[in-house]
């Protein structure tokens, strides 16, 4: 195993892609995060929604989005039809993890049905029901959060279908269980996350440099593809294909549409320009989601314009307005609209869409705004911040820019985290503008 891992860094070279670990390495990782998580995360959830009983239902190739995070690092999908139920004794406080399945689920929970005594998986099921009379049974289903609707319409059917009228009765939504399952963050992984953010950090800082553009033959669509090839052979993946887009010295507007879905395919690359990217990487169940900015030299410049730096100061600015408004037991909503009201006050052009971040890209948690929804976003606007979660700050800032004769937009997003007091900078954040070329000393006419 040590020569393996000497041969990936190695190959991987000296930097931060050199802590990605072998395949059989990650997979220990992700299973002793999860038997941790199920031990310390999963009892006071439990505790803290009133829900005693978690029937969770998948079958092969469809799964639960909140089941899949719970299945071994081994395992890539459900198997047949996989029932998972946790029990926690409302009286004694003791867990029972159990899987209705003809196979344990890695080895944090144990089957618990025999089918050779009970041919019927739904009445093995009913059976673990009636022997533990819990007063609230919560399933996957949801209005407000599709990563707690994961119970498909077959399998809600059967379920109740085999329960007893009486058990019926206790059935609620488990939104409140599955969602905090999914947003709150252990210490363990939060130490991941931070070599995450890093790795993102560096392929930017390489993407966004000569090494990589050359003004005048370099597409934006060229560089969104080589930061693609560089995630996946840096040992990564990604959850969404990278994005790079444009603002220069011209007559187009660079309004939300066009930042977001309306973007020219492939865009030559020019001295003057300023570059935005959107990416994000994937690796050990988690998932990062950063958004930065370059400025293209011109000939004779060693620094951008300062209608540029002022204007990357202000969305430094709006970063800190957004997440002092965070606190434990607030909105979404709120956090939005006090955040727009203080940057409206400071002269900021302030758009706010920051969404938690975690087992899914766009995570389960408080959504604050979205950028065509800034009076407030219903349902998953509503719900309220808890400690130890993980948030993509994500927002832009609008200023004019006299040289340009037009607005331009700071479109930033960094990933940051909530400890229930304060929220930081997972990885740190940018704070000034790439140059590309990187300014050098000077050499001498």
């Amino acid at each position: 195993m040590k020569a393996l891992a000497l041969a990936v860094l190695l190959a991987f070279g000296a930097s931060a892609s050199a802590q990605v670990l072998p395949l059989r390495e990650q997979a220990r990782v992700i299973n002793e995060v999860l038997a941790e998580r199920m031990e310390t995360v999963l009892p006071g959830l439990m505790e803290r929604s009133g829900i005693d009983m978690w029937i969770l239902v998948s079958r092969e190739y469809n799964e639960d989005p909140v089941l899949r995070t719970m299945l071994p690092a081994e395992w890539l999908s459900a198997r047949r039809r996989t029932i998972l139920v946790f029990y926690r004794d409302p009286a004694s406080g003791k867990m029972e993890r159990m899987a209705v399945a003809r196979y344990n689920v890695g080895t944090a929970i144990q089957a618990a049905w025999d089918p050779e005594k009970q041919p019927d998986q739904w009445q093995a099921l009913a059976s673990i029901v009636a022997a533990r009379q819990p007063r609230k049974i919560g399933i996957n289903v949801s209005r407000d959060f599709a990563h707690a609707d994961g119970l498909d319409h077959t399998d809600h059917e059967e379920l109740l279908r085999a329960l007893p009228a009486e058990a019926r009765k206790r059935v609620v939504s488990a939104e409140p269980l599955a969602v905090g399952w999914l947003e709150t963050r252990t210490a363990r992984e939060m130490a991941i996350f931070a070599q995450m953010v890093n790795a993102t950090h560096k392929i930017i800082e390489q993407g966004f440099s000569e090494q990589v553009i050359t003004p005048g033959v370099t597409t934006t669509e060229d560089v969104e593809w080589w930061f693609r090839e560089t995630i996946r052979a840096r040992g990564y993946d990604t959850w969404f294909h990278p994005t790079v887009s444009v603002q220069r010295d011209d007559k187009a507007q660079f309004d939300h549409l066009t930042a977001f879905s309306n973007r020219p395919k492939a865009n030559v690359i020019q001295p003057g320009d300023l570059l935005h990217v959107d990416i994000g990487i994937s690796y050990l169940r988690l998932n990062t989601d950063v958004q930065q900015h370059a400025y293209v030299l011109r000939p004779g410049e060693t620094r951008a314009p300062e209608s540029l730096v002022k204007a990357f100061g202000a969305a430094n600015r709006l970063q800190d307005i957004l997440r002092g408004q965070f606190g434990t037991g607030r909105s979404g909503n709120q956090i939005l609209s006090a955040a727009l009201q203080q940057a409206r006050s400071e002269g900021i052009g302030a758009t706010i869409y920051t969404h938690p971040i975690g087992y899914h890209g766009h995570a389960a948690g408080p959504t604050i705004g979205m950028w065509d929804m800034q009076q407030g976003v219903p349902g998953s606007g509503d719900y309220a911040m808890r400690p130890h979660t993980a948030y993509s700050i994500e927002l832009n800032a609008q200023s004019q820019v006299p040289d340009w004769g037009k607005a331009i937009r700071i479109m930033l997003e960094e990933d940051a985290y909530f400890d229930g007091s304060a929220t930081r900078f997972i990885g740190g954040r940018q704070q000034q503008l790439y140059t590309i070329p990187r300014a050098m000393p000077a050499i001498g006419d």
